[in-house]
C-alpha cells in the first residue's frame, strides 16, 4: 500500500484544524479589546499571574496582552503556511513542510507549557487542564516528527524511462560490434 501522506503531516494538519481557528479568535479578541480579551477563559490563568503576582500598571497589562495575541497569531501563521506547503504533493511528499510545522510546534509548546505554569501558580483549575491538553497534542506530534524516518526522494517517471532507454541502448551496442 503506497501512501502520499507522512503520519506527521496528518497529526499536523489535524492540530491546524484545531489551533488555527480557537488561537486566531482568542488573538483577535485580545486585539480588540486587551484587557476584556486576556481575562477570557483560555487566557485567564495569565491575566491572573499578571495581576496578582507582577502587579503591573494597566498600559502594561495591555502590552503583554498583545504580545501573547502577537505569539499566538504567529504560532497560527506557522501553521497556516504548513497547511499551504501541504496542499502541494511534491512537497509534501519530500517532507518540505516539516519546517513550518516544527516552528509552530515549538512556539506552542512554549506558550502552552509557561501558561500552564501560570494557571498553577493562581489555582485555576479548568485552565491547567486546558493548556496541559493543548501541550500534550503539540508534544505529541512534536516526537512523531522527530522520529518519523526521512522522507525518500522518488524519483520522477521521466527520469525512470530515460535510465531505462540508456540502459537498453548499452546493452545493445555491444552487439552491434559483435555483429559486424
Amino acid at each position: 500500500m503506497r501512501t502520499d501522506w507522512r503520519i506527521s503531516s496528518f497529526n499536523g494538519a489535524l492540530l491546524a484544524a484545531y489551533f488555527i481557528p480557537a488561537w486566531a479568535i482568542v488573538a483577535f479578541r485580545i486585539m480588540i479589546s486587551p484587557i476584556q480579551g486576556l481575562y477570557e477563559r483560555p487566557n485567564v490563568s495569565v491575566a491572573l499571574f499578571i495581576s496578582d503576582h507582577l502587579q503591573l500598571a494597566a498600559m502594561t497589562t495591555v502590552r503583554l496582552a498583545w504580545l501573547l495575541a502577537l505569539a499566538k497569531l504567529m504560532v497560527v501563521g506557522f501553521f497556516a503556511i504548513f497547511v499551504a506547503l501541504l496542499t502541494r504533493p511534491k512537497i509534501r511528499k519530500a517532507g518540505g513542510c516539516d519546517e513550518p510545522l516544527a516552528m509552530a510546534l515549538a512556539i506552542g509548546s512554549v506558550i502552552s507549557f509557561v501558561s500552564m505554569l501560570m494557571a498553577a501558580q493562581v489555582a485555576e483549575s479548568q485552565a491547567i487542564k486546558l493548556h496541559a491538553t493543548e501541550l500534550l497534542m503539540l508534544l505529541g506530534t512534536a516526537i512523531v516528527l522527530l522520529f518519523e524516518p526521512p522522507a525518500r526522494p522518488q524519483p520522477a517517471p521521466a527520469q525512470v524511462d530515460r535510465n531505462a532507454t540508456a540502459d537498453t541502448l548499452a546493452l545493445e551496442q555491444p552487439q552491434l560490434l559483435n555483429n559486424s
